[in-house]
């Protein structure tokens, strides 16, 4: 973007320039196939497991427990479908507040004969673990919880959860795209069966993601066709993106404290100055959400003209997830909290990243404070 202030990090991030320099010899030169024998092959292998290791690393894994995937998205399905057809039992728990990735793996399930219970969040959009554990029964044998909410940005108690529903046999996946880098994560700590990622939310190039499959966990290839990542996902790696996309993790980890730091002042200031600036404004979910991610309903102005009227004016928000923002549907996720429809049309989601400035998420809040009165006044 060469004008304006990018405030839709949740949706994508900046590729990082180390990222950059990362993936170029895989764009080039590096050319190998990682399945051919000869030495191009094997330096691409080599690269690719070498990739494995770090992402390993950065989340506390076994390198034999990490799949690399399309993204989110692909990462997501692999874990529900993957997991759900080699176990016994076919109920599965999952939460009203999910990413469209994971609800719609879950319909899936329903129509292949699967039941599936749905959790409510509170008014805060957490999930609690008492409201989670009341959808289990003896047919349960997977949940899925999303750790920290892609538009509203509240986390979940997936510690606490993964360990009542360990004692209950039931494996847990967690849709953690928008907690790494938010979260300190090391799966040695946490029992969950499944956890993915994705590159792009971290400065990491799109269409790459991790799922990282416990060891023991049953699991039956969604997508086959060759025997890459160990039989688990078939098809030609995608060698610079998964190069990319362990850079970004391994940065993402290592530098997530003061990531954290930096963002909780960058919301906090832009938060400040709004609500300063602008009547009729609410922030939905905001105690202890994640840092990188703001959702605020404007009284009397629908979020569709407000983010027209802001993209003019060079700034760049959304109404929520990415993978809906163009459906012009009402966020499942707000409804879902309590939230009036007409407050959920009302409501835009602000998201930063490290290369925001404070100096850039005050003007924008201004630039917003002023298009929210002027377009009610119209």
């Amino acid at each position: 973007m060469d004008r304006g202030i990018y405030l839709d990090n949740a949706a994508t991030t900046r590729l990082h320039p180390a990222v950059r320099d990362a993936m170029e010899p895989f764009l080039h030169d590096l050319i190998g196939n990682p399945s051919s024998l000869h030495e191009a092959g094997r330096a691409a292998r080599r690269a690719v497991e070498q990739a494995r290791a770090d992402v390993a690393s950065a989340m506390g894994a076994e390198a034999d427990e990490i799949v690399f995937t399309s993204g989110g998205t692909e990462a997501d399905a692999m874990a529900l479908l993957g997991v759900s057809r080699r176990l016994g039992k076919t109920g599965i728990v999952t939460t009203a507040i999910e990413h469209e990735a994971v609800q719609s793996a879950v319909q899936w399930l329903e129509e292949a004969g699967c039941t599936a219970k749905w959790a409510a969040p509170d008014a805060d959009g957490v999930v609690s673990v008492e409201s989670v554990l009341a959808q289990v029964d003896e047919g349960t044998g997977l949940a899925s919880v999303i750790w920290v909410n892609n538009e509203t940005g509240a986390i979940q108690p997936i510690a606490a959860l993964a360990g009542e529903l360990a004692k209950r046999g039931v494996l847990l996946h967690t849709d953690a795209v928008q907690a790494f880098g938010e979260l300190a994560i090391d799966v040695r700590e946490l029992p969950v069966a499944a956890l993915t990622v994705s590159a792009h939310k971290v400065h990491g190039p799109k269409g790459a993601g991790v799922l990282f499959l416990r060891r023991g966990t049953p699991f039956s290839a969604v997508m086959r066709g060759g025997g890459q990542e160990r039989n688990r996902r078939g098809g030609t790696e995608n060698v610079a993106a998964i190069v990319g996309c362990a850079k970004a993790l391994s940065l993402a980890a290592a530098e997530r404290e003061q990531r954290v730091r930096a963002l909780a002042e960058m919301r906090a200031r832009f938060c400040d100055v709004l609500g300063r600036e602008a009547d009729g404004v609410r922030f939905h979910a905001y105690d202890g959400a994640a840092s990188h991610i703001v959702n605020v309903a404007f009284e009397g102005v629908l979020a569709e003209t407000l983010l027209i009227d802001l993209d003019l004016q060079g700034i760049a928000a959304s109404s929520g997830s990415a993978c809906t923002s163009g459906s012009h549907q009402v966020s499942h996720v707000l409804r879902a909290m309590g939230i009036s429809e007409a407050e959920a049309r009302s409501s835009t989601r602000f998201s930063f990243a490290v290369d925001n400035t404070l100096g850039e998420v005050e003007c924008a809040a201004r630039i917003v404070a002023d298009s929210v009165e002027r377009l009610r006044r119209l």
